[in-house]
């Protein structure tokens, strides 16, 4: 069943944890420059700069993560109880992540499988999470605006989970690659456009079959 009321809290729910979750990324940082000491800005810039850059990459994600869901809940004007719930869960994992963040932040940490694995693990399941969303909005037009029913996809969400799964295998189980496997992330966009463009060429102007040229017939 779709509930229409209430739907601004959940969007707006969801919009407040995740800013407690990108602004818990910062504090550990910000108490190591609380106790800075004798130490100079500089020398504690390069001291932490491995820890910078996991701050930097962890809030890239997570605003990566807030962007594709504040698109696909544009897209709908109401939820279902099960939809609640798996929301609950992404956020979960958004919540979750400042944890591992700061585990890989210590010392040889960022090329431990173990560390690794926990912090794109933990992007894994957001992701998932966010696929059983799309997937659920997809399969439930009644949820959908009329603007955009029917034109929903879900090449968006599939591609970069597919990257993510691949970044995980190999940060548990080729020594060395840690966090640098999600640079997978990266072409994923380009993946799609491609993907996407491939569809429509194959669906024809009208949607219902291949673009053929009148001029062969």
């Amino acid at each position: 069943m779709v509930i229409r009321r209430g739907y601004d809290r959940l969007v707006n729910l969801s919009d407040a944890v995740i800013a407690i979750a990108v602004t818990l990324l910062i504090l550990p940082l910000a108490d190591s420059a609380g106790n800075l000491g004798s130490a100079t800005p500089a020398e504690f810039l390069q001291e932490n700069s491995e820890q910078l850059f996991l701050f930097v990459l962890s809030f890239a994600v997570i605003a990566r993560f807030w962007l594709i869901h504040h698109q696909l809940y544009r897209s709908i004007d109401g939820y279902t109880i099960p939809l609640v719930w798996l929301n609950f869960l992404w956020l979960l994992t958004i919540v979750f992540l400042p944890f591992p963040t700061e585990l890989l932040g210590q010392r040889n940490a960022a090329t431990n499988p173990l560390t690794s694995g926990l912090y794109i693990g933990t992007m894994l399941v957001t992701s998932l999470s966010g696929l059983a969303q799309q997937v659920l909005i997809y399969r439930t037009p009644e949820l959908q605006l009329e603007s955009v029913r029917g034109t929903l996809s879900l090449v968006g969400a599939i591609v970069p989970s597919i990257a993510m799964v691949i970044a995980f295998v190999l940060a548990i189980t080729v020594p060395g690659v840690g966090v640098w496997g999600l640079l997978l992330l990266v072409p994923t966009g380009v993946v799609e456009n491609w993907i996407t463009r491939r569809r429509a060429k194959s669906a024809g102007p009208d949607g219902t079959g291949p673009d053929v040229d009148p001029s062969t017939n």
